[in-house]
Order: C-alpha cells, then sequence, then structure tokens
C-alpha cells in the first residue's frame, strides 16, 4: 500500500540523517585524535565561594552579581550541550563563610539542563575556593581511570584552601583513561588574583590534560567559553531528525 511506502521511506530518510551527523563527528575526531568526542561524560565544576556574590566589574559597580552572570551563560548552552552528552555538577564554595566546602551536587546525567540549572539556582556563594578539591571530585563522579570524560571549571578565582591545582592536573594526567580538562577564568582580573603564579596553577590544569584556558569578562563571552568547551557545536546546532528527539 502506498502508506506503507511513505513510511519506509520516511524511515530511511530519518536513518540517512542521523547516520550523517554521527559521521561528521567521527569525521572530525580521526582529523584530530587528541579531542575527545562530543559524547564523553561531563562536569562542570561550579565557583560558588564568596566573591561570586560581588557585582563589580573592574571596580566598577554593576547590577548583576557574577553568580546571577554564570546561571544566565549556562542556561543558554545547557539546553543543547545536554542532548547528546551526559553532564553532572560539583559546587565548591557553597555553605558557611569562609569554608573550604565542595558538594557533588550531579553524577554524569543524561538530559541534565534542568536538573543541573535548580542546583544552581539555590546555591549561596559563601566559602573560600577549594577548586582543586573540586577538580578532583569531577574526575573521581567521571570515573577517570576507567572511562573517558571532560571537565570544564567556572572560577573568578584562584586555590585558596591550601591545595596545587597543577600538582593534581600532572597525576590526573598520568591516572586518566582519557581526561580533557578546561578552565574559563571570569573576571578575574577585576577581582581575587594575587599574582602569576596563580593563573599558571589554572593553565596548568587544562595545559596537562588537553584542554583550554578561555578568560571571559562578560556573561555573552562566559557563554561562547561553555559552548566551546561544553557544547559540541558540530551536532548540536545540526537540524533535529526524527530520530534526534528525545
Amino acid at each position: 500500500m502506498r502508506w506503507r511506502k511513505w513510511l519506509v521511506a520516511g524511515i530511511a530518510a530519518t536513518a540517512l540523517a542521523g547516520s550523517s551527523v554521527i559521521a561528521q563527528a567521527q569525521d572530525a575526531e580521526t582529523a584530530d585524535p587528541s579531542k575527545a568526542p562530543c559524547t564523553d561524560d561531563a562536569m562542570i565544576v561550579f565557583d560558588a565561594s564568596g566573591s561570586m556574590s560581588g557585582n563589580q566589574e573592574l571596580g566598577i559597580p554593576n547590577s548583576k552579581p557574577r553568580i546571577d552572570e554564570v546561571r544566565w551563560a549556562l542556561a543558554q548552552v545547557l539546553p543543547s550541550a545536554t542532548r547528546y552528552r551526559r553532564v553532572g555538577l560539583v559546587t565548591y564554595g557553597p555553605g558557611p563563610y569562609n569554608q573550604c566546602n565542595v558538594s557533588l551536587a550531579l553524577k554524569p546525567t543524561a538530559n541534565a539542563a534542568k536538573k543541573i540549572m535548580r542546583a544552581v539556582n539555590r546555591i549561596i556563594p559563601a566559602g573560600k575556593t577549594p577548586l582543586t578539591s573540586g577538580v578532583e571530585q569531577a574526575a573521581e563522579a567521571l570515573d577517570y581511570r576507567n572511562n573517558p570524560g571532560v571537565i570544564v571549571v567556572v572560577t573568578d578565582g584562584e586555590e585558596t584552601c591550601g591545595r596545587a591545582p597543577c600538582e593534581l592536573a600532572k597525576r590526573l594526567h598520568d591516572n586518566a583513561a582519557r581526561l580533557t580538562i578546561h578552565v574559563i577564568g571570569f573576571r578575574y582580573s577585576g577581582y581575587s588574583w594575587t599574582g602569576q603564579n596563580s593563573v599558571m596553577d589554572l593553565m596548568c590544569l587544562a595545559n596537562e590534560n588537553n584542554g583550554l584556558y578561555i578568560k571571559a569578562n562578560n556573561e555573552e563571552e562566559l557563554a561562547d567559553a561553555l559552548e566551546k568547551t561544553l557544547d559540541c557545536p558540530m551536532i548540536s546546532q545540526a537540524p533535529l531528525s526524527m530520530g534526534a528527539v528525545r
């Protein structure tokens, strides 16, 4: 019957479109083997230290606290980034004032955009910056020794809880199956950075683990940096086929 022919043709077209998108991702990985596929599990390491409640840009009062700018940027990127990869969340700094608090909010989870946004929208930034412990927990959540994964760190300042990010970076590199760590420094030049060594420590996290170190000075630049490190434009911006809808 004619309707059956139409149905078969439609299914074939959908399968072809899906295979084309997958082939594009595979071709890109073959062209540059150092880049992890866009479907690897990922963890966001989210700075919720006290400085994120600040609302100054290069010493000039700004109406929006930093943490709200990060929330806005995440809301732009997560819906597309979580379509094709499982994403989780570690926060560092929330809780009692001036403490070194780290919390695993969510392990890598499918379709995690709404869960992650609910978690970050509840955060009240108050503590110090145990950035190294946050990255370490994120790596463990990815089971980094056995599975490939991606960590995206968003921070507006350096480690303030006595640990050395670069030492951890080297250990993770030596023991990981395939781990990529990206670091996004958000409005860092206008707040709490204390010198070249701090910047170099954060760069080391990325350099030792095949990642990018990106500076973002406003929420639009932050959204771009998150898209570059967490999302996969090759797949996420491709037209949706019937088979890709979840």
